[in-house]
């Protein structure tokens, strides 16, 4: 194996994608035409690097190659990403193993359908049929009394039937919306285990005939999360779908014990998704997801019936749908992605949230507020937003923002980060409130809005954008020079984007109006949502702030940098911050900012997580030792904290040297007002000084004429003698 090519990756290639960052170990081939074409997966964005301050300055938008970003409307292709960026995420292989049924012993002894579950087939009606009256058990064969539509609960088929002279029949293994499901013996194929299945009939000479078109290609359907299709029948003037028998649990038979971990309910959602998206990619709509319809079997998950698989775009009312699972719309819309994705929210909810039930007196229940985790709630809420433009527009792009869920979890659960590079920010650009503040009593500087601006992680150019190539190269000594460059290249949405963010980065005067332009010519898209969210930072309006990016956080609930962006806006506001810096900093080391938001909440020994690889390590440091005397109170201070500190700042051989001097005189003067109402310890030293009175005081006083010496301007250096004078012990001579 060799190493991962990403900057700041320790990873190494496995199977051609790191073990750790996830990146494709070069840019990823398209796939040449197969029957059933697979999308080539999409490269990762390389990090751009900082320019140095004196020399030109490049808009940091994009290094290629990148990803499409999630935004409505979305250039280029539509299909599945391929393969997740998770890194060395667990995958469902890890869960434990679900044992296999054996199939005869799923034979129902005696098949019935309970009275309260016979409902009118019809899609417009569902109401109770063959219900018990004046003490009669009701009907399995009739017309339901509302819209006449037939009904039937009486097996078709029993016991040893040969459909089509092949398939011997041994019994019922459940019963479904279009009828008895059964279990059968392939005779032509020694006995292999099918499942049979029966469809949806009609004397509609075009409904059968596009039905006859999609069953075809359901028998070329091969994806390792869907069941396969092997065969259609009829027998007595009924249809059967004939498919392989998977002999696991449902995910409705997993979720009668308990609701589900919710980690194991991502990586269900990840492989439920991927099944989507190959089945978006062809055009279809899977139509009817629910836990019942998904089996675990050893360890694989599969979709397992495609009895209401249809063409995307169907007319409304005529796609299959289980109340509390399926989208508002498609009763006046036809089926689409959207409605698709919608009951996969349902269905992890149903899966994870407990008492969770998805339908309440026939109708659809609404969503808990709290679904068990910030980030899986605004991911359920986007996916079931009630108008369909708002919620996930592709399959990978809800698997995208399912994953980074599933990272900030399992950071949390295993205690270890999991990043991985983003498909929509590039990295943070520089880190923010790492400086020492001059007060004797504070340890940081107050947050600068202004800097934070033009400090946060940049959204990605969409590659397929016209200007792509240009946005990559674009250079400049400031911003203004960039805006005028803008203004000169053709006006794609990806350079009136860029000049947007720049002008909110500076706070511009007409970065407002440029703003509303780009909504209204836009609609869907995050950006100047998250451009409106820079810009108020630059004026520092904190409300506008933290109303951006929360909305931004609702329409990306797995990417970091808009959690980040949150909690700086939290912060200048005076709100609650640190649950925001801590699910970042926990899931990616590469946001240090992150970790001195903590430190700034109090929670000062998070720095020492810092990286020793990282430019931020010294300053991390620095802070952590100059809180151990910058406090109100130093009756708590120990022998220990005072020898910690001076230690630790003697350990940075990067540290600039007069920052050093001037940071180990004030521990030292620390330690010489502690001495005050502690008693001197026998053999320590401070920075190579006895702690004694007379010994602190010489090292001090050292420390500032060596200073003195070195000062900028007259005034610096009489400062530093006074100071050098008014330490020094006192003696007779």
């Amino acid at each position: 194996m060799t190493r991962c090519a990403q900057p700041g990756c320790t990873g190494t290639i496995d199977e051609g994608y790191c073990d750790w960052c996830g990146a494709a170990a070069s840019p990823p081939q398209p796939v040449p035409p197969q029957p059933v074409p697979a999308q080539p997966v999409p490269a990762q964005p390389v990090p751009a690097q900082p320019v140095p301050a004196s020399g030109p300055v490049s808009a940091p938008v994009v290094t290629q190659p990148v990803s499409r970003p999630v935004s409505r409307p979305v250039s280029g292709p539509t299909g599945s990403s391929g393969r997740s960026r998770a890194g060395v995420l667990a995958t469902i292989a890890d869960l434990p193993s679900v044992p296999y049924r054996d199939p005869a012993g799923a034979v129902m002894p005696d098949p019935q359908v309970p009275e309260n579950k016979r409902h009118c087939a019809n899609p417009a009606c569902g109401k109770p049929v063959g219900r018990s009256r004046d003490g009669r058990p009701g009907l399995t064969d009739g017309f339901c009394p509302h819209c006449r539509t037939a009904f039937s609960f009486t097996p078709k088929l029993g016991k040893g039937d040969l459909v089509a002279g092949q398939y011997r029949v041994l019994g019922c293994l459940a019963h479904g919306g279009l009828g008895w499901i059964y279990l059968a013996s392939d005779e032509n194929l020694d006995g292999r285990w099918v499942v049979l299945k029966g469809l949806l009939n009609t004397n509609d000479p075009e409904a059968l005939a596009a039905a006859e078109a999609e069953r075809k290609f359901l028998t070329t359907v091969d994806h390792p999360n869907i069941v396969k299709i092997f065969n259609f029948q009829r027998s007595a003037g009924l249809g059967y779908i004939v498919m392989e028998y998977v002999g696991g649990q449902s995910l409705h038979e997993l979720r009668r014990q308990g609701p589900l971990p919710l980690r194991d309910t991502l990586l269900y959602g990840r492989e439920i998704l991927h099944a989507f998206g190959y089945l978006h990619e062809h055009g279809l709509a899977y139509c009817d997801l629910k836990p019942a319809n998904v089996i675990r079997v050893g360890k694989r998950l599969k979709l397992i019936d495609l009895g209401a698989v249809q063409p995307i775009g169907s007319p409304p009312g005529s796609s299959w749908a289980t109340v509390g699972y399926h989208a508002p719309e498609l009763d006046t819309q036809p089926t689409s992605v959207t409605s698709d994705l919608y009951t996969v929210a349902r269905t992890l909810a149903v899966l994870a949230v407990p008492g969770f039930s998805p339908a309440q007196g026939g109708v659809a229940a609404p969503l808990p507020v709290d679904c068990g985790h910030p980030s899986f709630t605004r991911l359920l809420r986007k996916a079931t937003a009630a108008d369909p433009a708002r919620r996930f527009q592709r399959a990978w792009e809800m698997e995208e923002q399912l994953v980074g869920v599933l990272r900030e979890l399992s950071a949390v659960e295993e205690g270890v980060p999991y990043p991985a590079l983003s498909t929509l920010f590039g990295p943070e650009r520089t880190a923010v409130g790492t400086a020492l503040s001059d007060a004797p009593d504070e340890v940081f500087e107050p947050l600068d809005p202004a800097a934070v601006a033009t400090a946060l992680p940049v959204p990605l150019v969409d590659p397929a954008d016209p200007a792509a190539g240009s946005l990559a190269g674009l250079l400049g000594r400031d911003s203004g020079t960039l805006v005028d460059q803008l203004a000169a290249m053709p006006q794609t949405p990806e350079t009136k984007l860029m000049r947007a963010r720049l002008l909110a980065e500076r706070g511009a005067a007409e970065a407002g109006d440029v703003l509303d332009e780009l909504s209204a010519e836009l609609p869907g898209d995050w950006r100047p949502t998250w451009c409106r969210g820079v810009l108020a930072l630059a004026r520092r309006q904190e409300q506008e702030a933290v109303t951006g990016f929360d909305a931004c956080v609702s329409e990306l609930p797995g990417e970091l940098a808009p959690k980040l962006a949150l909690a700086f806006a939290l912060e200048h506001a005076g709100k609650p911050a640190a649950a925001w810096y801590e699910c970042v900093w926990r899931t990616d080391h590469s946001y240090v900012s992150a970790a001195f938001g903590l430190a700034r909440t109090g929670r000062m020994t998070v720095l020492d997580e810092v990286p020793a690889t990282s430019f931020y390590r010294v300053a991390a440091q620095v802070a952590l030792a100059a809180s151990v005397v910058r406090r109100p109170d130093l009756s708590g201070l120990t022998v220990a904290d005072l020898t910690g500190a001076v230690e630790r700042v003697a350990a940075q051989a990067d540290l600039d040297p007069r920052r050093r001097d001037l940071l180990t005189a004030e521990l030292l003067g620390a330690a010489l007002t502690w001495l005050r109402t502690g008693k001197p310890p026998k053999n320590v030293t401070l920075a190579g000084a006895p702690f004694t009175e007379t010994g602190l005081r010489r090292s001090i006083e050292s420390i500032y004429r060596r200073l003195a010496v070195t000062a900028g301007t007259r005034q610096e250096r009489h400062a530093l003698i006074d100071q050098a004078n008014a330490v020094r012990p006192r003696t007779w001579v």
